[in-house]
């Protein structure tokens, strides 16, 4: 798309002009009743009300009814936003090209996953040799409407049998199913109601999942806190599985997983209580009578095996390490004390995979990708160059395989796939996407700015090339800030189209995160959560104290527990932005443990239960429990889904029937509730289109924006 001097005047002048067309958009809005029911608990002594718990019943007619009441409400409003369709428009048009992944290959079959452009879901395709692919499974034909998806697809060593697992509506809930690879018929029965799972094949005999007892109540709200390992025998009832880890009266474990290393000799058993630090055990299953023996028997690290040279294990921790280290030990005494250091830490964190009989080791550095190639004896064989700055991944494979494939991208590329020799260290283009977007026209910026308390934290800010620092550009502010997950660079088709209109797009890696290991994960937990907070406010003031933008025209936005990100920064600082999108977001903080799997977040919050100071503190910035009457809170556009059993949707519910009850001024507070759909994975492409229409559309339009900012640019692609 070639850049225009006249098509930037124009932007310029619309942006000029919100602040007249903020006038337009302030009719209040008249928002369905929301009962309020005498209810409390008691903490420490200390009453807390909580008069809309019953939204938490999910299958309550009345429930039901609110929700759809508040659905009728938002369409209502997002309805009289006349150029909701041309960002509708806009979006289709742009992600309505071929996307293809990395190749990866499984017996004698070359797979890889295609879209053509606007399926809901990606198609499994194979090859063999040079031939044609042909189809291998399309989850389009799952369901009519594209709701039911593939949540996993996992083959024997010999790629004869593969077990997939799908996901219906949403839900973490899943079901497996068995193929013979040759024929494509189904080999046995459904294997059912299985949750947070890999599958991992023991030969071509049967294969290891994990799943929880169906819990009392609601199937997508109700605690489940007792996971268990299975293994299931290929032609047998699954009455007859047998429990191989977990259900112990005596000791809990939340989330159990489960590798089978690539020679079938070793079983691996990752058990944990929250989402941080796991035990590991290890089995030999060439021995009938073989122990299930501990390498790590507390939870204070997070260490797995990433390979094994007979009974030589490599393993990959950050005891005493926080950026990760790799390290060796023989099967027979595996405990850490008989460890030995092969790939010492580094100031950087280490991310490792293997291929071609080599160690890759990838290295965040202020959240950008460097990968280095190993072999197994710890000597360096390269540095592999990347393409650009930016986020790689997709290094590693079978270790027979000669190349593989890995992919590249940043917030300007979309992600492109290369063909890597693993002798040669060299790599070639293998696919790229033909995608009505220009990269050049494009740029991203990292700068450092100090938070609250001093601490130097980056951020990319990303745009069009020639937008001016005015402070009126319509601005995103996104992050996330939490369980040790990290923002790297990387191409989004809905940023795309926000970014055409002369948006600016802002990614803090605020502490929470995984950026700078442990420590930075550490820094924003339990007591030191407001830090998280803290860091996303000065990113705002960063962009509003160098004219990026200004409190008028800046978005905040997150997902999970970015949802609560965003909830706790507009209640603390509601005049710091004019518009607030929590997705799916953990909103009541002294509740949050009593659903699903709930408790296992506590490694990064602490509970309610924990002690009176920890509940102090979760009360304290917990998004139900601080929105007060009187106070101008942002225009609002709370999202989620009804089948979201991981963060289930009675947290937005109460939230935003709060933000109702008290908002002051005619600022929107709406609720966004998508049906059949859950935490995000899955769905379909039908779907996103139509939710980002929706949150640009509502997000430009309490901007003070009645056209959008670059209309001359859409109707250039308006067929």
């Amino acid at each position: 798309m070639k850049q225009i001097t006249i098509l930037l005047l124009v932007s310029i002048l619309f942006l000029a002009c919100a602040n007249d067309e903020n006038k337009k958009n302030s009719t209040p809005v008249k928002y369905p009743k929301t009962a309020k029911i005498d209810t409390s608990d008691i903490y420490f002594d200390i009453e807390v009300k909580d008069p809309y718990r019953w939204l938490e019943d999910d299958r309550s007619s009345e429930t039901e009814a609110w929700v759809k009441a508040q659905n009728n409400t938002t369409h209502k409003y997002l309805d009289q936003i006349a150029f909701r369709n041309d960002l509708k428009t806009r979006l289709k048009k742009l992600w309505n090209y071929e996307k293809i992944t990395a190749p990866f290959k499984e017996g004698d079959f070359t797979y890889f996953y295609k879209n053509d452009g606007l399926q809901n879901q990606y198609v499994v395709y194979r090859k063999k040799g040079d031939g044609e692919p042909e189809v291998f499974l399309d989850p389009n034909k799952f369901s009519e409407d594209g709701t039911t998806s593939l949540a996993g697809l996992s083959f024997t060593k010999d790629g004869s049998l593969a077990a997939y697992l799908i996901s219906e509506g949403g839900s973490d809930w899943r079901k497996a199913i068995v193929l013979n690879t040759k024929t494509l018929e189904i080999v046995e029965d459904t294997i059912v109601d299985l949750k947070f799972t890999g599958l991992s094949w023991k030969g071509n005999e049967g294969f290891f999942y994990s799943s929880y007892d169906k819990p009392d109540g609601s199937e997508l709200s109700a605690k489940t806190d007792q996971h268990k390992l299975y293994y299931h025998k290929i032609g047998t009832s699954q009455n007859e599985d047998q429990v191989i880890y977990g259900g112990s009266p005596d000791e809990k474990h939340r989330y159990i997983g489960a590798d089978v290393t690539d020679d079938n000799r070793y079983l691996l058993i990752y058990a944990r209580n929250t989402t941080a630090g796991n035990k590991l055990f290890i089995q030999d299953l060439n021995d009938p009578n073989g122990l299930m023996v501990p390498i790590v028997s507390d939870e204070d690290s997070d260490t797995n095996v990433i390979e094994n040279v007979g009974s030589k294990l490599f393993i990959v921790t950050d005891r005493d390490a926080p950026n990760k280290k790799i390290v060796t030990v023989d099967a027979a005494n595996p405990e850490s004390e008989n460890w030995k250091t092969l790939i010492p830490e580094t100031e950087n964190v280490l991310t490792a995979s293997k291929g071609g009989s080599y160690f890759f080791t990838e290295y965040m550095i202020d959240a950008i990708s460097k990968v280095y190639q190993y072999d197994y004896n710890g000597k360096l064989v390269r540095e592999v160059k990347l393409p650009g700055l930016g986020s790689a991944s997709g290094f590693g494979g079978k270790n027979e395989d000669k190349e593989f494939y890995f992919n590249f991208t940043n917030y300007t590329m979309p992600s492109s796939s290369y063909k890597f020799n693993v002798e040669t260290g060299s790599y070639d283009l293998y696919w790229k996407p033909e995608i009505d977007f220009n990269p050049s026209d494009y740029e991203s910026k990292q700068v450092f700015y100090n938070s609250k308390d001093g601490t130097k934290v980056p951020m990319m800010i990303t745009y069009k090339k020639g937008v001016q620092q005015n402070g009126q550009n319509p601005t995103i502010l996104y992050a996330y800030g939490g369980f040790n997950i990290s923002l790297t660079p990387s191409f989004s088709i809905a940023n795309a189209v926000w970014m055409e209109q002369g948006g600016i797009y802002a990614v803090p890696n605020i502490r929470g995160g995984g950026e700078y290991g442990k420590e930075w994960h550490d820094a924003g937990t339990k007591l030191q959560k407001q830090n998280v907070f803290d860091d996303f406010i000065a990113a705002a003031e960063y962009l509003i104290s160098n004219d990026y933008t200004s409190s008028e025209y800046l978005a905040i936005r997150g997902g999970s527990n970015g949802g609560l990100l965003v909830g706790a920064t507009m209640t603390q600082r509601p005049e710091l932005m004019k518009v607030a999108l929590p997705a799916v977001g953990v909103m009541d903080m002294l509740r949050y443990h009593t659903f699903t799997s709930g408790a296992g977040w506590a490694y990064d919050y602490g509970t309610s239960q924990d002690n009176k100071e920890m509940f102090e503190y979760l009360k304290g910035y917990s998004p139900v429990h601080n929105v007060k009457s009187g106070v101008k809170y942002p225009a609002t556009l709370v999202t989620t889904g009804d089948h979201d059993d991981r963060v289930v949707p009675a947290h937005s519910f109460k939230f935003a029937a709060e933000l109702q009850e008290k908002q002051a001024g005619d600022n929107p507070t709406l609720i966004r509730i998508e049906t059949n759909a859950g935490h995000g994975a899955g769905t379909p492409v039908s779907k996103i289109i139509e939710q980002y229409a929706d949150i640009y559309g509502f997000t430009l339009y309490n901007m003070g924006f009645e056209k959008l900012p670059n209309q001359a640019v859409l109707k250039e692609f308006k067929d």
